[in-house]
């Protein structure tokens, strides 16, 4: 796989998410998303999520891509976690691949499943981790000529007391500010009109207060 897109999804957002195709999933890749001035990293749509018929998502700050895998090129990733496994046996937990800040999580539900957290930079992998890191570099960089971009039906929409840098919006959303603060709320794409998407939040002024308002894409049977 080429090492290009090298776009970025939230490790503790993504932890969360509930799919319906939960037992169609072949493996799920989060990565640490630094943040910024007006970028909510828990926002960011989900890095990779590869399903058992080949159908995958890729995610970047904001938007979303998908595409399919042929069976060999699925085999192929199998046959690579298939040498982590037996190079690593009851892998799980955390593992650090040397110096760096770079974090991320890789879900497997295909065959033996493992979830293993991994920091560090890949690159810097001792020997006995070098399979494991070369894989998660490969799948962060995740590309296929297949790829097209991805319209989510809906989103998850969030508001949280605070303020950012410039001007406000006003509340327009068809569910009310107080029902997001107290949770996400499931919201149709044709409701989030002009609004910034994904890890890029907006500012509203409501009742002489300031909250940051995000709206996460979700992937089809997916929950806020």
């Amino acid at each position: 796989m080429r090492r290009a897109l090298a776009l970025l999804v939230v490790l503790a957002a993504a932890g969360g998410a509930s799919t319906a195709e939960t037992d169609s999933v072949f493996l799920t890749l989060d990565a640490l998303m630094e943040g910024a001035p007006g970028v909510a990293p828990a926002a960011a749509p989900r890095r990779l999520l590869i399903l058992d018929d080949g159908t995958f998502y890729v995610g970047g700050t904001q938007h979303l891509a998908t595409g399919r895998l042929e069976k060999d090129e699925l085999k192929a990733i199998e046959k690579r976690l298939d040498k982590i496994r037996k190079q690593q046996p009851g892998l799980s937990g955390s593992v650090a691949f040397g110096a760096g800040a770079a974090q991320s999580r890789l879900a497997v539900a295909k065959g033996k499943p493992f979830e293993v957290t991994t920091t560090g930079d890949p690159d810097l992998a001792p020997f006995n981790l070098r399979l494991l890191a070369s894989l998660v570099a490969d799948l962060a960089a995740f590309s296929h000529p297949s790829l097209r971009p991805y319209h989510p039906a809906f989103y998850a929409l969030r508001a949280q007391v605070g303020s950012l840098a410039g001007g406000c919006r006003y509340w327009s959303f068809p569910v009310s500010l107080e029902q997001s603060l107290a949770a996400p709320q499931a919201l149709s794409a044709s409701a989030t009109g002009d609004w910034p998407t994904g890890a890029i939040a907006s500012s509203v002024c409501a009742n002489d207060k300031t909250y940051v308002v995000t709206l996460r894409p979700l992937l089809p049977g997916e929950r806020p």
